[in-house]
């Protein structure tokens, strides 16, 4: 624990076999992976095989997913996935409808160069069920807008801010020209009880990977 902190985890435990995107966890005693790796009989000393799509769960996607030269999780700068954020509460769109930009700029009037912004939909309840993908989306002069803020990172609670079903993604596209990652599949954002809080988000450092599931924490300061 920090003193004088509430730690608030924003991120979706993952359950292997029953994710929308593929998970599998085999685990076996060590030297069944390792023959030169010796246990006791009586041990449980186990190494665990991981396979994974990089969009599972709470994820955070890099400019490479979307562009060829761009860069990979392994060089998203921790500047733009640790710091202050703030959230804007878009709890009463409905699914398919729109955020334009006047609603961003009124609920946004206090976003500041370098924040992480972070779209409150309030439906990660769906998270894991058939309306995994009902969620609003940001109208492409709202993001513009926050490329224009010169936000550090955007985040939302939903499984995504473009119109769903469609080929092109102008928002990716646009945020990912301008450096600016995304993170999707956030929860327990009620938890919070501050519009701005300390945000931390870590991905795998690993070479060539567009996303990477993270492990999203948000500290502030106890009541």
């Amino acid at each position: 624990m920090i003193k004088g902190k509430k730690i608030v985890e924003l991120s979706h435990t993952l359950l292997p076999g029953k994710e929308e995107y593929k998970l599998e966890v085999k685990n076996k005693f060590v030297e069944e992976f390792l023959s030169g790796y010796h246990r006791k009989k009586e041990d449980w000393y186990i190494m665990s095989e991981v396979t994974l799509w990089s969009h599972v769960g709470t994820h955070v996607e890099s400019p490479y997913h979307y562009l060829k030269d761009g860069s990979d999780v392994s060089e998203i700068p921790l500047s733009r996935l640790m710091g202050e954020a703030v959230v804007l509460d878009f709890s009463h769109k409905k699914p398919g409808e729109a955020i334009e930009r006047e609603e961003l700029e009124k609920e946004g009037n206090d976003v500041k160069e370098n924040d992480i912004v972070i779209i409150k939909t309030g439906l990660d309840r769906f998270y894991r069920t058939p309306r995994a993908h009902d969620r609003p989306y940001l109208s492409f002069r709202a993001a513009k807008w926050l490329v224009e803020k010169k936000i550090a990172c955007l985040a939302t609670d939903a499984s995504g801010f473009e119109i769903r079903g469609v080929k092109d993604q102008p928002n990716h596209r646009l945020l990912f020209e301008n450096g600016i990652p995304v993170i999707e599949h956030l929860t327990g954002l009620d938890k919070l009880t501050r519009r701005r809080f300390f945000f931390i988000a870590l991905p795998w450092k690993v070479k060539g990977l567009d996303a990477s599931p993270v492990r999203v924490i948000g500290i502030e300061e106890k009541e």
